[in-house]
């Protein structure tokens, strides 16, 4: 999961002024963890303490709520009672990577990944973004490459991932919903050499970036055998003490 919130911290300072190259300060002035880091600790909770994941949502959204959470989201958050409110929205996909890492098989991460979205995300295409993310985790953790996930992902969930980062940059517009975001990350991930590599390549699209390169770095991570020490050390620095030790909690539990 460190591979998401880096790709949260270094987007957030692209995601209203996007940049169309990789060749930028990889944590440069004035990024930050945004409400994509703290759903996915969020996430991590939940899954540690065999808790529920609308409670975790809350209680984090209650702790860190200055963070850009789409107004939907907020509205659900502050109201204990509500339900699910039928969205489509890439949030969903963001806060998923820990599913794919925290269990065994294919078919209980798609079950968990659903579980984790339809809690707020319960429309078919909120579920399905939560679900690619999450699976494609899995796949890259358990030993597929990048044409075996390509394969499942682009069969399975229907998302195209055969274009170009110059054909997508072409026209790709800032968009947060799972059909105009998961793709795209995902297709940075497939084109990368390495978990910064995908970061900047999907920083480098524009369109929602803290939350594109946010996905792509959480597969990246799964794929790449982790993230660089470097670069752990550097998010570790952006987060509090509780995000910190949930974060290292949940690594040393799933991930080593």
């Amino acid at each position: 999961m460190l591979g998401a919130i880096a790709g949260d911290i270094v987007g957030s300072i692209y995601e209203r002024h996007n940049i169309h190259r990789t060749d930028f300060p990889l944590f440069g002035e004035g990024c930050r963890f945004t409400d994509d880091t703290v759903l996915t600790v969020a996430t991590a909770d939940a899954i540690l303490g065999g808790g529920d994941y609308a409670a975790a949502y809350r209680e984090y959204y209650r702790r860190y709520p200055d963070r850009g959470y789409g107004p939907m989201f907020r509205k659900w958050a502050a109201d204990g009672q509500a339900g699910p409110y039928g969205s489509l929205g890439n949030g969903s996909a963001m806060r998923v990577s820990p599913v794919g890492w925290a269990f065994d098989t294919l078919e209980e991460v798609l079950d968990e990944a659903r579980k984790s979205a339809e809690v707020t995300h319960n429309h078919p295409k909120g579920i399905k973004g939560a679900q690619a993310v999450a699976a494609a985790v899995f796949m890259a953790r358990t030993g597929s490459g990048k044409a075996e996930i390509k394969e499942y992902i682009g069969t399975t969930f229907g998302y195209r991932l055969d274009r170009s980062l110059e054909r997508i940059r072409e026209d790709y517009q800032p968009d947060t919903t799972c059909p105009g975001s998961v793709a795209q990350a995902i297709t940075a991930f497939l084109l990368s050499e390495s978990v910064e590599d995908a970061i900047r390549k999907a920083v480098s699209l524009g369109g929602d970036s803290d939350t594109v390169a946010c996905v792509a770095g959480g597969i990246a991570e799964a794929l790449f055998g982790g993230v660089p020490g470097s670069i752990e050390a550097q998010v570790l620095e952006f987060l509090d003490d509780p995000l910190s030790e949930t974060t290292r909690a949940f690594t040393e539990r799933f991930q080593q």
